[in-house]
């Protein structure tokens, strides 16, 4: 195994056995699986219970619901019912309508209707519906994808900022504890941090694949999932894809930051013009969510870094051409491949170097 695995297999086992780690996997998977039982939680009643005193049931019939009739003797008996909550409206004499306060807008707005309906039928007049046809795009789905549009970029902004902060804090504690002098007499440093990065980035693997695992399967389990446009499949291997190539840019652009200082109270310091490009990245991104066809979104989603952001959302908010996603995963592999090679001459020619804050400038141009 070469030496990069060796520091990567330790980066995974290390944090694998702390109970930080399995705790917030497991907070995080209970709460990506009560969020996808929200909407049908609160969402509004998917059943009403109906009653009729001297009158005939309403055909009622609306997508996902139910209509449960049960007939009184009189209205006396109706009105226990609902002040009892066993009903949620009563048809009287085929003329009124009796609730325990304000009716449900949906059930009203329905049962009046269908009351029209069946009268018109009853007096002769046949009334045909209106004929729906759209000449436009199929925007059926558009609710559901702006949704999980919304919900990626919030996920891909706190598994890539959190990840690459993991990062600097571990090139900082190594730095400061004297550590790496150590490391490095057994590795290369560009070993080192290679290591370090892939092992740091397969956790946030796990968290991701977790997240996305335990997000659909409730999805399913809920029926939210029955609102979910063709292309998941693609829309989730799109997002494993792109988190692996902002993570590897970040990451890296952070290590090599967090290179420059020897005290973890300096990394926020030190940190800012990255953490400055990921929040532009992210609010690019949740706005690209909603506009997915703008042009700032169309144009951000090719230039690095914002792409690693901004594609992933495009694509599952809207139909992206293929030729856009290849060309900015094109882009983005060789501005990843960039930040690789300069990151690693930062970080080979400061990490050694302790005391104060080491400049970016003079560690660039030193030879």
């Amino acid at each position: 195994m070469s030496a990069m695995m060796l520091v990567a297999r330790r980066e995974i086992t290390t944090h694998l056995r702390t109970k930080a780690f399995v705790i917030g996997l497991l907070v995080t998977a209970v709460i990506v699986g009560a969020l996808s039982f929200a909407p049908k939680l609160f969402g509004g009643p998917d059943s009403y219970k109906l009653g009729t005193v001297n009158s005939q049931q309403l055909p009622l019939k609306a997508p996902d619901t139910t209509f449960e009739w049960r007939t009184f003797a009189d209205r006396a008996a109706a009105t226990k019912a609902l002040l009892d909550g066993d009903v949620d409206a009563v048809l009287v004499d085929g003329s009124k309508v009796l609730t325990d306060g304000e009716i449900d807008s949906q059930l009203g707005v329905l049962m009046q209707s269908v009351n029209r309906e069946v009268k018109l039928g009853a007096a002769g007049v046949q009334i045909p519906p209106l004929q729906v046809e759209s000449v436009g795009a199929d925007t059926r789905y558009q609710a559901a994808r702006t949704g999980i549009a919304s919900v990626l970029v919030v996920l891909l902004f706190i598994l890539i900022l959190g990840q690459a902060m993991m990062v600097a804090m571990g090139v900082v504690e190594e730095k400061g504890s004297r550590i790496v002098e150590i490391l490095l007499t057994s590795v290369r440093p560009w070993q080192l941090l290679g290591g370090k990065i892939i092992g740091l980035g397969a956790l946030g693997l796990v968290n991701l694949v977790t997240v996305l695992a335990v997000g659909v399967g409730a999805s399913f389990a809920s029926g939210l999932a029955l609102d979910f446009p063709p292309g998941m499949p693609g829309i989730v291997a799109g997002v494993l894809v792109w988190f692996v190539l902002g993570y590897a840019f970040f990451a890296t652009l952070s290590a090599a930051l967090a290179s420059l200082v020897s005290r973890q109270e300096e990394v926020g310091n030190v940190l800012t013009p990255m953490t400055m490009l990921i929040m532009a990245t992210y609010f690019v991104a949740f706005f690209a969510s909603s506009e997915p066809t703008g042009t700032l979104a169309r144009v951000l989603s090719l230039i690095p870094p914002f792409s690693s952001m901004v594609m992933p959302v495009r694509m599952a908010a809207s139909d992206v051409p293929l030729w856009e996603v290849g060309l900015s995963g094109l882009l983005m592999v060789g501005a990843v491949v960039g930040v690789l090679f300069i990151g690693a001459r930062v970080y080979e020619r400061a990490v050694l170097r302790t005391g104060a804050r080491v400049k970016l400038g003079e560690v660039l141009r030193a030879g």
